[in-house]
């Protein structure tokens, strides 16, 4: 069976809105995927601060967002569906939506972004609202695209995507585990912003500075990195906790920028050791431990030069795939989760949550007409 979907992603960085257009193929339990169109569509600044300021909004604007965001996605869908000439190939629209609040200890996530009114302007069914069942099974709601690794991609013993926040899959086929790591991108980009600029091209500017080993040490003692998987992040640890002790009120930017990227590099690395402390990892993989690097970090060519440092004594090697699916790898999982839903088959799984069962998650908005 062949399944044609649309997956929306928009990361907590601010960046813009990923659209991925793919073809996903079961046969004898075993899929596989083509990309078919892509698109990113950056925020106009007037989203970009709506979006922003989500968190602090009341009750009723916030709720006016959500509407307002879920019909502007449905816009965003038809103009790529215009522009890649693909009308009534689309058989589904899976999307993930904008994270907002994150309190997995209330069981409770919320991403904005409507169902209803994305099918309502597309004439398209859709899925949203991925992660809310595993919150309400006590989860962590997240990370939730290793079912896509899983799936797709599961040839590395590891997957590190580093987007708003970086995250880890280890690829013990008895007992999938993921986990955020530490904020990524979306601090970065905000020490960018005080320069004018929304982000620092291949690392360049954190590369000419020096790291401030007083700042590094306190960042790499602050009490998520002390706690077991799973767990995850929510996005005001990066804008509220971390962003204030790097920003530039304190640091000249370049310095913040390399010893925040400093920061990354050594919390994968920990990340790394404790995975390979806690597993049999001659027993999984035998000596082949590779790392599929996704998501924008992975073009910051300074990021990835620390990383590949720090790692080698773990014996890890980094593998950065095609430009699209580093680009795009969360909105093609967001359309295979999609395509999980509407088969009514495990879409999140419960050993990287924690939650108490696998579980089949999103809410289904039918767009077209009976």
């Amino acid at each position: 069976m062949v399944y044609r979907v649309i997956g929306l992603m928009s990361g907590s960085a601010l960046d813009g809105l990923d659209i991925a257009f793919a073809e996903f193929q079961e046969t004898s339990g075993n899929w596989s995927y083509t990309i078919r169109n892509t698109a990113t569509y950056d925020y106009p600044a007037e989203w970009r601060e709506r979006l922003r300021k989500a968190t602090s909004m009341n009750a009723v604007d916030y709720q006016l967002l959500n509407v307002d965001y879920g019909h502007y996605l449905g816009e965003q869908v038809n103009r790529f569906i215009g522009e890649q000439n693909i009308q009534y190939q689309v058989q589904l629209i899976a999307s993930h939506g904008h994270t907002t609040f994150h309190i997995p200890q209330r069981r409770m996530t919320g991403q904005l972004g409507d169902g209803a009114a994305i099918a309502a302007e597309t004439g398209i069914n859709v899925v949203s609202d991925l992660r809310a069942m595993d919150l309400a099974l006590g989860g962590q709601g997240a990370p939730i695209v290793p079912i896509g690794e899983k799936l797709l991609l599961g040839d590395h013993l590891y997957f590190l995507n580093i987007g708003g926040i970086a995250n880890i899959s280890f690829n013990d086929p008895s007992n999938y585990v993921a986990f955020d790591i530490c904020p990524a991108n979306r601090v970065l980009n905000m020490l960018m912003k005080e320069t004018g600029k929304y982000f620092d091209d291949g690392g360049q500017l954190a590369e000419k500075g020096d790291l401030k080993e007083d700042l590094l040490k306190m960042l790499n003692e602050l009490e998520y990195y002390r706690l077991p998987y799973p767990k995850s992040l929510a996005n005001d640890f990066g804008t509220d906790l971390v962003y204030p002790l790097v920003s530039t009120r304190n640091n000249d930017v370049d310095d913040a920028l390399r010893t925040y990227v400093e920061h990354i590099a050594v919390q994968v690395a920990r990340a790394v050791a404790e995975l390979q402390g806690s597993h049999n990892i001659t027993e999984i993989k035998g000596d082949q431990q590779t790392m599929m690097v996704t998501g924008g970090g992975a073009k910051n060519t300074f990021l990835i030069k620390r990383l590949e440092r720090l790692l080698e004594p773990l014996n890890v090697r980094l593998i950065i795939p095609e430009p699209e699916l580093v680009d795009f790898k969360e909105a093609i999982i967001m359309g295979l989760m999609g395509v999980l839903r509407w088969r009514e088959e495990n879409n999140v799984l419960a050993s990287v949550t924690g939650a108490s069962r696998n579980s089949i998650g999103g809410a289904v908005w039918i767009g077209l007409e009976a």
